[in-house]
């Protein structure tokens, strides 16, 4: 009992301070205040909680939930297409509905999950490329901030991989405090509210950001999700997961949360026999995760907080550390087909390049782009496709 219940709580803690910078620079980014932002970061919180506790102790298997760390790479990256955070709500619900649809209507669920590999894979690692390489600006714009964090994050990832970008985060935090003082610790200090966002429905702002919120949700965090469950043996049902973390992302759109999805990394934690040498045990592992996802939701304030009150390079590197191995992975996998290289580059260089047209932001063009290229150089699938 205790042993997946320690493995549960490590996934939350690890889980939780590995990006909830990145969350909260993502939708101050997309025109969330800091009051907004907090209620955003509370509802991950409180979503993640109830359906990492609700399906696993059902289904009795240790399916884990985690809110959507590229999509909340994608929120800064599309930052300069919209600072009305009525409208990126909006695209939020839109989101979450069409993740709730890939489980009601399978179709629709193969049609985005067999998205190339190529395009999906080099569209993600372009999204991601101008947070990793905040690490290099910030040691020459703040150095004496940036390189002690650097630094400790190198130190950790060869000997305690799992503890780097915590470790990372918080001699970011002894620095903010040495450098902007205690006055931030005031707002910190208050309870964090949910704050009711009224969506609006912009049609740019969805084409631009809602929709490739919900291909990199799909591709980057569900997909993988499932198949890290399989890997431990786990024949996860996939309608029921997908409608409750579509209708968890909607729900919680009105109140600033981007995305609630499968987690991938953490879920390795908590499926492996790391958790429980008996697979019918681990369950426990994500119950007790959702429950330490409830308690951290306290400190929704705090992170708004510490965010507001730090230069905005420094907290952009600390997500760029924690975001190094998912950005590999996805210019790996853009890459490792020969014979589609420059259609992945193309989608790449589009989707990096931040470039708005007709008010749409880049990823939604690197698409594009990479479909092009795609058709015109012609398709042969030489290794499968993103799937389930």
């Amino acid at each position: 009992m205790f042993q997946p219940a320690g493995a549960g709580i490590v996934a939350a803690i690890t889980g939780f301070a590995s990006s909830f910078v990145l969350v909260i620079a993502g939708l101050r980014a997309v025109g969330a205040s800091d009051a907004e932002a907090a209620s955003g970061l509370l509802a991950l919180c409180l979503l993640v909680g109830v359906t990492c506790i609700a399906l696993p102790w059902y289904f009795r298997m240790p399916i884990s939930f985690a809110w959507s760390t590229p999509g909340a790479a994608l929120l800064v990256a599309a930052g300069q297409t919209t600072k009305d955070f009525g409208a990126a709500a909006g695209a939020f619900l839109v989101c979450g509905v069409l993740i709730a649809l890939c489980g009601l209507w399978p179709a629709l669920g193969r049609l985005i999950t067999s998205i190339p590999k190529p395009i999906a894979s080099a569209m993600l690692a372009g999204i991601l490329f101008p947070i990793c390489i905040a690490p290099v600006t910030a040691t020459v714009q703040q150095p004496l901030l940036a390189v002690p964090v650097v630094l400790v994050w190198l130190v950790l990832f060869r000997l305690a991989r799992r503890w780097a970008v915590p470790a990372a985060m918080l001699v970011a935090i002894v620095g903010i405090v040495l450098t902007a003082g205690t006055g931030w610790l005031t707002a910190a200090s208050s309870a964090p509210q949910l704050v009711f966002v009224p969506p609006v429905f912009d049609p740019v702002v969805i084409v631009s950001l809602g929709l490739p919120l919900f291909i990199v949700t799909m591709a980057g965090q569900n997909v993988p999700g499932f198949v890290v469950l399989s890997t431990f043996g786990y024949r996860a049902p996939p309608r029921p997961i997908l409608v409750a973390s579509g209708l968890a992302t909607a729900a919680g759109s009105v109140f600033g949360a981007h995305g609630v999805n499968l987690a991938a990394i953490t879920a390795a934690l908590m499926a492996s026999p790391d958790a429980h040498p008996d697979r019918s045990k681990r369950w426990i592992a994500t119950v007790t995760s959702g429950v330490t996802y409830l308690l951290l939701g306290l400190a929704a304030g705090f992170a708004a907080a510490l965010v507001s009150a730090s230069p905005p390079i420094l907290i952009e590197a600390v997500a760029g550390l924690a975001l190094l191995g998912a950005f590999v992975t996805s210019i790996t996998g853009a890459l490792e087909d020969a014979t589609h290289v420059i259609t992945a580059a193309a989608t790449f260089i589009v989707t990096a390049s931040g470039v708005v047209i007709l008010g749409i932001g880049s990823a939604f063009w690197g698409l594009v782009v990479g479909a092009v290229f795609l058709a015109w150089l012609g398709w042969r699938r030489s290794g499968p496709a993103l799937s389930a």
